[in-house]
C-alpha cells in the first residue's frame, strides 16, 4: 500500500515540508515539499541531496509546486543493493521513483530541473516518460556516453571519481571509509569556484548522509551503473531524442564548460535545447543562484501558457 508522511518542517528548505514516500513497490523516498501552481521536480547530484536546492527551491515556491527528493541511495532515502549489473542503480530504474512520486502526488506530467547525477536521471525519464515531462532544465553536464566516449589524461585526472568509484566492491568502499569527511570535502571543494557557495551547515548535512556505508556503497553503485549498464540503455536509445523543450546550464569556471561544447553535446539528444554558462564551478545552485533563478524562471515562462 502506497503512503505518503508527514515528517514536518524542512530545517533547510525555508518553508518546505518534509515527507516519506513509501510506494507499494520500490524503495522510500524522502522529499520537500512546498508552493502551488505548476509542479516542479528538483534531483540533486553526487555528493549532495535535496538540500542543495536551499537557495532557490523557496523563490520557486513562490510560482510552482516545488518537490525536491533525494534520489535512491542518498540522502535519507533508501538505499537498496545495487542487483546484477548494478542494475537497481540504473538511471532507468532511478527514473521510476520520481514518476511514482509524482504520480502519486497528482501530477501525471511535470516540469525537472537535474544537477549532475539528478541530470542524468532527469535524461532517462525525459526519455522513458516522454508524457510526463513537460520540460527539464540540466546542470553542468554532458551526456554519459559522450563524457566516456571522449576520455582523454584531463578528464581522467578532473573527474577521477568517474573511474575510482566503478572499481569493484569492496575498494572504493573500504578506501573512502577510511576518511569519509576527508573525500567529502575535497570532492566538493575541488569542484566549487566561489568559495563558501556551500556553507559549514549544509556540509555537515551532507557528510551526515555520507558517513552511513550504504549510502557511500549506494553512490559507487550508481557510478558502476554509469560505466555499464547505462551505457547500453544509452546505446540502445541512440536514435532517440528527448521531445521536451530543454534547458542546458553550466559553469564557466568548471571542467564541464571547460571541456565540452556543452549546448552542442545536448542538442544531438534533443530537439529543442537553450541554455548558457554561468560564473561558477560545478555546483549553479548553490555557487550562482541568483543567474540560475532568473534562467530558469524565464525558460519555464516559455512553456507555461
Amino acid at each position: 500500500m502506497t503512503e505518503i508522511s508527514d515528517l514536518g518542517p524542512s530545517p533547510f528548505l525555508n518553508g518546505f515540508t518534509l515527507h516519506d514516500f513509501v510506494p507499494a513497490v520500490g524503495p522510500r523516498i524522502r522529499f520537500a515539499k512546498a508552493g502551488t501552481g505548476e509542479p516542479l521536480l528538483l534531483l540533486h547530484g553526487h555528493p549532495q541531496t535535496h538540500v542543495t536546492w536551499r537557495k532557490i527551491a523557496p523563490e520557486l515556491a513562490r510560482k510552482y509546486t516545488v518537490i525536491a527528493m533525494d534520489l535512491r541511495g542518498y540522502g535519507d532515502s533508501d538505499k537498496p543493493e545495487g542487483g546484477r549489473d548494478h542494475i537497481t542503480y540504473s538511471k532507468r530504474e532511478m527514473a521510476k521513483d520520481p514518476i511514482a512520486l509524482m504520480r502519486t502526488l497528482g501530477f501525471d506530467s511535470f516540469h525537472v530541473v537535474g544537477h549532475d547525477r539528478g541530470g542524468r536521471v532527469a535524461h532517462r525519464m525525459a526519455l522513458d516518460f516522454p508524457d510526463a515531462v513537460r520540460s527539464v532544465a540540466l546542470f553542468d553536464i554532458a551526456p554519459t556516453a559522450t563524457m566516456y566516449s571522449l576520455t582523454d589524461k584531463n578528464f581522467a585526472t578532473r573527474y577521477f571519481w568517474w573511474f575510482f568509484l566503478i572499481q569493484p566492491y569492496p575498494l572504493p568502499e573500504k578506501m573512502i571509509g577510511a576518511e569519509p569527511e576527508y573525500f567529502l570535502r575535497h570532492h566538493i571543494g575541488s569542484q566549487i569556484r566561489n568559495e563558501g557557495a556551500t556553507e559549514e551547515a549544509a556540509f555537515r548535512e551532507y557528510l551526515r548522509c555520507y558517513l552511513d556505508p550504504a549510502t557511500r556503497h549506494a553512490i559507487c553503485e550508481d557510478y558502476r551503473a554509469a560505466a555499464t549498464i547505462d551505457l547500453e540503455h544509452d546505446k540502445q536509445d541512440d536514435h532517440n531524442r528527448i521531445q521536451a523543450p530543454v534547458l542546458v546550464l553550466w559553469g564557466a569556471k568548471g571542467f564541464v564548460g571547460q571541456k565540452y561544447d556543452v549546448l552542442q553535446t545536448w542538442q544531438e539528444k534533443a530537439f529543442s535545447v537553450s541554455g548558457r554558462a554561468c560564473d561558477c564551478g560545478h555546483t549553479l545552485q548553490e555557487e550562482a543562484p541568483e543567474a540560475v533563478l532568473l534562467e530558469l524562471k524565464n525558460f519555464f515562462a516559455r512553456q507555461i501558457h
